[in-house]
């Protein structure tokens, strides 16, 4: 039995790890849960796995919870209800599926705390991999991962070293605009943008996956999480989504994680390994399936990896202000204020301003986040009548 805190409990990765909980109710024990404003579905959560200790982002709604709950349910609140669910001294693994730079914090204090972490949430790499990844290295706990494309290439390299990889392939569907041409792409509408052909997601990554943003912090993460350079990190197009990412060893061979799309497969992976337990929630039938096909991506259409591949290769606080620069960019596409186009070039004009620190600790990644989020919402508040070319 492996004790599970699930923080982010509410959302769309939440929601699929407590599917995989209620399959692998002898493998599986939810201790702690932490949710953001959707008390509702928490309490409903809660109701039914009983753990020990809950969170709610709004210290105002933890009164309600806990008296809907009762005295055998302790309520937290806030960043620090985060922090103390994850150092919960039973926990055996913390589950982080926070969108946005909230899950940071906690992932550091898990890991500090002994705790193995299983990471869905792309900004905790994204902005401070080295320190993660060190911190793991030091406290001698591991760093799962949850991602699909993540988890496809943790199961091909099956502990291999890194010298002995050519390339790591990211596969990517080419979300909803794969065809579209880049005339059209100043008239795309928000409505559009969250219709992605393969997954159901939340309106962040789901943007993101239409702009392939997702694939370019996915390019960071794979850098940091395997220990490899950015220039052995490619990207190409899947569209049918069932190769969910390849390595390409040093001798040739190609090693490949199919099938069908299903966030509940690389979760139970990640909370069980490395064993793998039996369920019959994923079936793939490839003669189905028919035919599997792989484009190269058009980074002139797609700037963000392009961008990606920058901040990677530049290091040190180049990831945190990528990321929070397009944060910022998804919420003002979102809210009308840009158009589709303006979140690339919301975030390359972030991250020219940006001078960078090498080799930044903590405090000044997260001070890197907060002035490419003041220099996002400068840029964002006029609308970008016309946006420059990508060097």
């Amino acid at each position: 039995m492996r004790n599970v805190v699930l923080l982010g409990s509410t959302g769309s990765i939440g929601t699929s790890a407590i599917k995989v909980a209620e399959d692998l109710r002898d493998r599986l024990r939810l201790v702690g849960l932490g949710a953001g404003n959707n008390v509702e579905l928490l309490v409903e959560q809660a109701r039914k796995h009983r753990p020990g200790m809950v969170s709610v982002a709004d210290p105002r709604k933890a009164a309600r919870v806990s008296e809907t709950l009762g005295p055998g349910v302790r309520v937290l609140s806030g960043p620090e209800g985060l922090v103390q669910l994850a150092t919960l001294p039973e926990a055996d693994v913390v589950l982080i599926a926070i969108v946005g730079t909230a899950g940071l914090q906690p992932a550091l204090a898990a890991i500090r705390a002994g705790k193995d972490i299983a990471v869905a949430s792309k900004e905790i790499l994204v902005m401070a991999g080295q320190i993660v990844m060190n911190e793991a290295r030091k406290h001698g706990v591991r760093v799962l991962t949850v991602d699909s494309e993540h988890s496809a290439i943790f199961q091909c390299l099956d502990g291999k070293p890194s010298t002995s990889v050519r390339k790591l392939w990211l596969t990517a569907s080419g979300g909803p605009f794969r065809k579209t041409p880049k005339a059209d792409f100043e008239t795309i509408t928000v409505d559009r943008a969250l219709k992605h052909p393969s997954w159901v997601m939340g309106k962040k990554i789901t943007i993101d996956s239409s702009t392939l943003f997702n694939k370019g912090l996915e390019m960071i993460e794979a850098r940091w999480l395997f220990g490899i350079e950015m220039e052995r990190v490619g990207v190409v197009v899947h569209p049918q989504s069932v190769v969910h990412s390849m390595v390409e060893f040093v001798d040739g061979s190609i090693l490949a994680q199919l099938s069908t799309p299903d966030m509940c497969l690389p979760i139970q992976y990640a909370l069980t390994y490395p064993d793998r337990a039996p369920s019959e929630r994923v079936r793939t039938d490839l003669a189905r399936l028919g035919t599997l096909t792989f484009e190269e991506p058009d980074e002139d259409r797609f700037p963000a990896l392009t961008l990606a591949r920058r901040a990677g290769e530049r290091g040190g606080t180049f990831g945190a202000v990528l990321n929070a620069a397009n944060e910022i960019a998804v919420e003002a596409f979102i809210e009308g204020r840009i158009p589709f186009t303006g979140i690339a070039e919301t975030v390359r004009a972030v991250m020219e301003l940006h001078a960078g620190v090498a080799e930044p600790d903590l405090n000044q990644i997260l001070a890197a986040d907060q002035w490419a989020r003041t220099q996002a919402r400068r840029i964002t508040g006029v609308s970008l009548c016309a946006t420059r070319p990508f060097p």
